[in-house]
């Protein structure tokens, strides 16, 4: 049996932060993953997705401006694109596992399962430790239909060497519409299929609405209120079938993509045996991070059931409060505060703070400032069909409440708003300050 002063199960960015900080302080520290090193930003999801997403900016730019300058677009070169995603993430795994040797931390390339409340079955190794900290991110949800097998993941959609000539995303969240426009720019046919009334339902409604118009003027075909509820492979592809309101709908395409939803990886650690308590959202822990269960276990990132959202910050940050916890005894708290989510679609649609509803039902005394304005100046000169904001400022305080954006870098912009909130500026001292023009932080003074 091998001993730690701390096990860390899972190098993504919170698991590698709690080991990385727990050994610079002297501590004893061991950590494994089944999968490559590095987790769903670095390897799987936000980086290579962004890489991917770089090259449909340029042939987005140059499609919205032909006529006004411009003649012939560029074409993708998939597999060129691949490779240049490849040169991110290929060479991460060896580089963090460097990190963690010169650190002396020990390293594991296996799955981790609990024997008892702290000890772990590692591969074919049985390790002990004082504190057990559980930072296996999210995964997929499994799409339990028939033949939802033949779906793919968002992590095989990142590798596919060949795009496929028609993609069918099974869900309508950010997944399904950062790849859809992803692969639409790239030249396949793309459906998007979601149950709900709207999709992207925990961003604000009017917001979304630009999105949608923005999707279908892309050629994507958006099918709400409409379950996926069977998969069937044929020769040259799939068919899908789906249920609607009044009719049952079938659909045929090349690829099916899971696109509907992840949740914490937690269920094949064998928690019960370890006396942690878990749930559909993940380890249940208190405000120190620390199993409610078992004190010898913290969890931190996608897979702690936290009011933090399932960001990469949000984990880093987690991953700091939880080592010091460890390291110091339980004394700091996680402040979220104001937390920006970005739909990094073309254009970006970006949200802080609280939306309408949310503000409605905290019965806040607040104003609603909702605008579409392609006519402005940062929009025209890119001609850009979408762009929108809704800002909530409170008229007690004159503080912001909640920001909403589509357009041109909303991405960017959003995080003025951050900035803003959480230094608590009122919305009357923004509106006074000056900005380099014309650049998109000029219009903030416009949005409050």
């Amino acid at each position: 049996m091998r001993e730690f002063d701390v096990f860390v199960i899972g190098s993504g960015m919170a698991g590698m932060t709690v080991a990385n900080k727990c050994a610079s302080e002297g501590l004893s520290v061991g950590i494994t993953d089944e999968l490559p090193y590095g987790g769903t930003c670095a390897l799987r999801g936000c980086d290579p997705k962004k890489v991917l997403i770089g090259a449909t900016k340029v042939i987005k730019s140059a499609k919205d401006l032909q006529g006004k300058g411009l003649d012939g677009y560029p074409q993708v070169n998939w597999k060129d694109l691949m490779s240049f995603k490849k040169s991110f993430t290929e060479s991460m795994p060896s580089k963090i596992e460097k990190g963690y040797k010169k650190n002396e931390i020990s390293t594991f390339h296996s799955p981790a399962r609990f024997i008892n409340e702290n000890q772990l079955k590692v591969g074919d190794e049985t390790v002990k430790a004082n504190k057990i900290v559980i930072a296996t991110g999210a995964q997929p949800h499994k799409l339990d239909i028939p033949g939802g097998e033949y779906a793919i993941t968002s992590t095989d959609f990142l590798d596919l060497d060949k795009l496929p000539k028609s993609l069918l995303f099974v869900g309508g969240g950010y997944i399904a519409f950062e790849f859809a426009h992803l692969a639409a720019r790239c030249g396949a046919e793309v459906t998007i299929v979601h149950r709900g009334e709207l999709p992207l339902e925990k961003f604000d409604p009017d917001i979304v609405s630009h999105l949608i118009s923005a999707t279908e003027d892309l050629g994507i075909k958006l099918i709400l209120n409409t379950e996926v509820t069977q998969i069937q492979k044929h020769k040259d592809g799939y068919k899908v079938i789906a249920e609607g309101p009044e009719e049952s709908t079938e659909l045929f395409t090349s690829t099916v993509v899971n696109s509907s939803g992840r949740i914490p990886s937690v269920f094949n650690l064998d928690l019960e045996k370890a006396n942690v308590k878990f749930s559909k959202s993940g380890i249940e822990v208190n405000e120190f991070f620390q199993s409610v269960s078992n004190k010898q276990v913290y969890a931190a990132g996608d897979t702690a059931n936290t009011d933090g959202l399932p960001l990469t910050p949000v984990a880093i940050k987690e991953g700091h409060i939880t080592a010091s916890n460890i390291i110091n005894g339980n004394q700091k708290k996680a402040e979220y505060n104001a937390i920006p989510t970005v739909v990094f679609t073309l254009p970006a649609m970006a949200s802080v703070g609280l939306t309408e509803e949310d503000a409605k039902s905290k019965d806040l005394n607040f104003k609603t400032n909702y605008q579409s304005v392609p006519e402005w100046f940062n929009a025209k000169r890119m001609n850009e069909k979408q762009y929108a904001f809704k800002t909530l400022i409170d008229k007690d305080t004159d503080k912001i409440l909640g920001a909403h954006l589509i357009g041109p870098k909303a991405d960017e912009t959003i995080n003025l708003f951050v900035l803003a909130m959480n230094a608590g500026l009122k919305a009357s001292e923004i509106k006074q300050m000056i900005f380099s023009y014309p650049t998109l932080a000029s219009d903030l003074t416009s949005m409050l």
